[in-house]
């Protein structure tokens, strides 16, 4: 597959280019800053400085590929509109250059289905207190990508680590997975372009968790 990164420089987006540069795609890292870009391994990798926030400087870069996978999120947990503004303008970017193809990162604290009742009444009301303004972007952001027409799919992981890398996850496609509550990134981008290339994870909401 041709594939485009965004968010590559980031701690979940440099472990996505490594690992479709290791499963043989040819990766396109779309990235504000090229000397920030490390990863083991160059082939095949194409670096293209673009505004992601900006349809019109990204729609070009997008064209001739198959699947756009966009692993980039809120930095802290004060206001932030990063997820929203990227949604609106990677949705753009896409319905311009044609490419329908979009996997996105948001985040499990966000919804509560499947959750158990402790969970559900007393965990997740508490994390939507403290990480109530990165939730709402994140929540923004499902809603563009859902109302896109693109054939997208929304990946929910839980709180992420800096853990090595285990190849062990598990995928609920009808809610939470239950005792998921952290994973490694490494794990994530795994998980990122497993959706990518399966076309019956179009248009569905998948929570990850190790």
């Amino acid at each position: 597959m041709r594939i485009v990164v965004l968010g590559a420089t980031g701690r979940t987006g440099r472990h996505v280019v490594e690992q479709a540069i290791d499963r043989g795609h040819t990766v396109t890292a779309v990235v504000r800053d090229p000397t920030k870009l490390r990863v083991a391994g160059s082939e095949p990798l194409d670096v293209v400085t673009a505004d992601v926030m900006d349809p019109a400087h990204l729609a070009p870069v997008l064209e001739s590929h198959d699947a756009v996978v966009s692993a980039l999120g809120p930095n802290g947990n004060g206001p932030t509109t990063t997820c929203t503004d990227s949604a609106r303008s990677i949705t753009a970017a896409m319905s311009k250059s044609g490419l329908t193809r979009l996997v996105v990162t948001s985040a499990a604290g966000i919804s509560t289905d499947g959750d158990p009742l402790f969970v559900r009444w007393v965990v997740k009301p508490i994390l939507n207190r403290i990480l109530r303004h990165p939730f709402n972007d994140m929540r923004e952001l499902e809603r563009i990508v859902v109302n896109s027409g693109l054939d997208w799919t929304i990946v929910r992981p839980p709180q992420l680590t800096d853990r090595p890398y285990t190849g062990r996850f598990r995928v609920n496609e009808s809610g939470s997975v239950r005792g998921g509550y952290r994973m490694p990134r490494a794990d994530l981008a795994h998980a990122l372009l497993d959706a990518a290339a399966d076309p019956n994870t179009v248009t569905a909401t998948l929570s990850v968790a190790t």
